[in-house]
């Protein structure tokens, strides 16, 4: 049985790189394929991630995955429980993405991240993205997306840039 890589956090220096932008002919290699599995099974044993990049498990590659549940929890209705256990969604693809629009109307909401445990802060975001990017199979598209999706996008192309919500934050602190 492989070892789930670990996420990497905050003090590591290359969550503060620019990460390097993953060649098209690349997409369909050994290496990407094999860096999604790791990014993939990282987030998967997370109890609360909806999303990860590349430099979360240590590679300068510009990956993200960003998960359905952030879509359902958009769609939900703000009384509805939490599912008592995790479930198995897919996780999205963002190879070499790039923000090509942004809403001119910030929505402040407490953030969180894998690479800064146990601290959450509030952050103003872009109500709506439209992101380009490619898929795992090295096709190109774009996706509007608005609220928790939109920040998620907008978290995880940070991370891609070397820069952290802790940043951005006001009000940082940990849950007692």
């Amino acid at each position: 049985m492989q070892k789930v890589s670990p996420i990497v956090t905050e003090g590591n220096p290359i969550l503060r790189l620019i990460a390097e932008p993953v060649p098209i002919t690349d997409i369909p290699t050994k290496k990407i394929k094999d860096a999604i599995k790791r990014m993939t099974e990282a987030l998967r044993a997370t109890n609360d991630g909806i999303g990860i990049a590349a430099p979360q498990i240590g590679l300068s590659l510009r990956i993200f995955l960003a998960s359905e549940e952030a879509l359902a929890i958009d769609r939900s209705d703000p009384d509805d429980k939490p599912p008592t256990k995790k479930e198995p969604w897919t996780y999205y693809v963002f190879i070499n993405p790039e923000i090509i629009k942004t809403s001119s109307k910030k929505i402040r909401s407490t953030e969180g991240c894998l690479s800064v445990p146990k601290h959450y802060g509030t952050v103003a975001r872009a109500e709506k993205v439209k992101i380009r990017a490619y898929d795992e199979f090295g096709k190109r598209f774009e996706r509007s997306t608005s609220n928790l999706f939109a920040r998620l996008m907008q978290h995880e192309v940070d991370h891609l840039n070397g820069i952290l919500y802790i940043d951005k934050a006001e009000n940082i602190s940990r849950p007692l």
